[in-house]
């Protein structure tokens, strides 16, 4: 029996954007569901870091436009300082609005200092908020797909609640999409669940991705460990297998030189150097950075260990749906996007948005999209929220028959085009080519035979969402016929001036690039 609820904003995603959509939407009056595929409150890669926040006082006003400037001056020509000012601005005076619920802490001073805060402690106050407020919360209830009226706008989505074991519907004024970036099954801390589902889930309904280029971004992490908290590394020197030093230094190619040296052999690590200051206080702004170590029973400080990069796919990376308006409207009436699974180019351009800026740029963009979906249901009468036409497809209702398809296999596929330091850290046309014709190849088979029943449904779509992300990902990098922020190319080492353009997709099948960049389209194999 399906479980069928009625509000005026849906949320989907419980991370740091969708708490604070949720929050906004309810502070404008609204009636609110959000859904999560996990708890909301300890499910995502907020729940597992330590966030700051661009954090910028309004005096003195030059402060604020030299911070923009620097942040500018490192997006490539692809950011729009407007918006990075209404971030800093809503971020300064909203982030504080939270005391209640949550103990910031104080310097030695006793100033409250609001930048930076405890992930586990953070989202579990943005949920204490959000009950408070009225929200509805639907924990263990993954959104599969959205819902349209006959005029094409959004009117719910349907889901599965695992733990009831039963399907969901909510019919909603508005929907919120914030289920986080996609990291490609990599293994980075706290990513487990964002596998690209909000973005296929707009894709269906019309909505365009842009910067899906930008998705080439590692982390440092212990090998064989997720822990892909990156402070201390800061301090490191690099040795190879021997014990020779490698000439790897902090900075911009860090990435790449570690990933060239692992592509050699094993890579080992020393934090020596680490100030005493800093490991005094990795306990408190990092307090999970330890403990791999302190459960292998060695002392990173004092002692070599193997590292190794996580893909962070989009998360830390730019790419994901188009917002096309100031309230992260996407172009499609009654949807909305914040977080990572929007795509951040407007404040971190063509580098990575991680860290304070994406954190303010979560905050943010929840709040916009969040007020502005309740303002939208507000405009509508409820007799619209009538049953909608169920938009999901891949992995949902498979073209041809239900066969053995493994989905395994294809997510494993995936992960061998997606993470590869040699392909995604290096990338060439050539490469990104026969990329493209696995991940088509691989479109094909989940849109023809992936699909199922109950749970087996949320993987099936999941996976459906993992090769779509893929394939808009690598058409986007083999477009930009360049080399630009995180996203290089072997073939194209220079950045072209011609180039300095967001490069926008829509469609799923056929993915055709945004006129602005040429009117050039390709066709999926499938």
């Amino acid at each position: 029996m399906t479980l069928t609820f009625s509000s005026d904003v849906l949320i989907v995603g419980g991370g740091l954007a969708g708490g604070w959509a949720a929050i906004a939407a309810a502070r404008e009056g609204a009636s609110v569901i959000l859904v999560d595929k996990g708890y909301f409150g300890s499910s995502g890669v907020t729940a597992t870091a330590g966030p700051g926040h661009w954090w910028c006082p309004p005096d003195p006003p030059e402060a604020r436009r030299e911070a923009i400037a620097q942040r500018n001056a490192r997006a490539f020509g692809l950011a729009d300082p407007e918006w990075m000012e209404r971030i800093i601005d809503l971020t300064w005076r909203t982030l504080p609005t939270l005391a209640p619920y949550y103990r910031f802490s104080k310097d030695e001073r006793g100033v409250t200092q609001f930048r930076g805060l405890r992930g586990p402690e953070y989202l579990r106050a943005l949920r204490e908020l959000s009950v408070d407020l009225g929200v509805r919360i639907l924990d263990h209830s993954p959104a599969l797909e959205l819902m349209v009226d006959r005029d094409g706008a959004v009117v719910g989505a349907n889901g599965f609640q695992r733990q009831a074991g039963r399907p969901w519907t909510v019919r909603a004024g508005a929907v919120v999409l914030a289920t986080g970036g996609c990291a490609f099954r990599s293994h980075l801390l706290g990513s487990g669940n964002n596998t690209g589902d909000g973005m296929l889930m707009a894709a269906e309904v019309g909505g365009e991705l842009s910067g899906m280029e930008f998705s080439s971004y590692y982390t440092i992490a212990p090998a064989r460990s997720t822990m892909t908290r990156s402070m201390s590394y800061a301090f490191a020197r690099y040795f190879d297998g021997d014990g020779h030093p490698l000439d790897i230094a902090p900075g911009p190619d860090l990435t790449r030189s570690l990933a060239a040296a692992l592509l050699d052999g094993p890579v080992f690590c020393s934090l020596e150097r680490t100030p005493q200051d800093v490991r005094d206080v990795m306990p408190q702004v990092q307090p999970n950075f330890m403990l791999p170590f302190d459960r292998w029973g060695i002392d990173p400080y004092t002692r070599k260990f193997e590292i190794t990069l996580r893909g962070e796919g989009t998360v830390r990376g730019v790419g994901g749906i188009r917002v096309s308006d100031q309230e992260c409207g996407v172009g499609v009436p009654g949807l909305f996007a914040a977080g990572d699974v929007a795509s951040r180019e407007l404040v971190a351009g063509a580098t990575s948005g991680g860290g304070a800026q994406n954190s303010a740029w979560g905050l943010s963009s929840g709040q916009w999209a969040g007020a502005g979906a309740a303002r939208f249901a507000r405009r509508l009468p409820s007799s619209r929220r009538r049953d909608g036409v169920s938009k999901g497809r891949a992995g949902l209702r498979p073209l041809k028959t239900i066969g053995t398809l493994d989905l395994a296999a294809v997510q494993s596929a995936v992960k061998g085009e997606m993470l590869p330091y040699d392909k995604n850290v290096f990338r060439s046309g050539a490469k990104l080519g026969r990329s493209l014709e696995v991940l088509d190849d691989l479109w094909s088979q989940v849109r023809d035979h992936a699909g199922g029943a109950g749970a087996d449904l949320v993987r099936s779509r999941e996976t459906a969402a993992l090769v779509a992300a893929g394939r808009w990902a690598y058409t986007a990098a083999l477009a930009r016929n360049e080399s630009r922020g995180m996203h290089q190319r072997t073939d194209a080492p220079l950045t072209d001036p011609r180039l300095g353009r967001r490069i926008t997709l829509r469609g799923i099948d056929r993915i055709l690039i945004h006129p602005e960049t040429g009117g050039q389209s390709r066709e999926a194999t499938a």
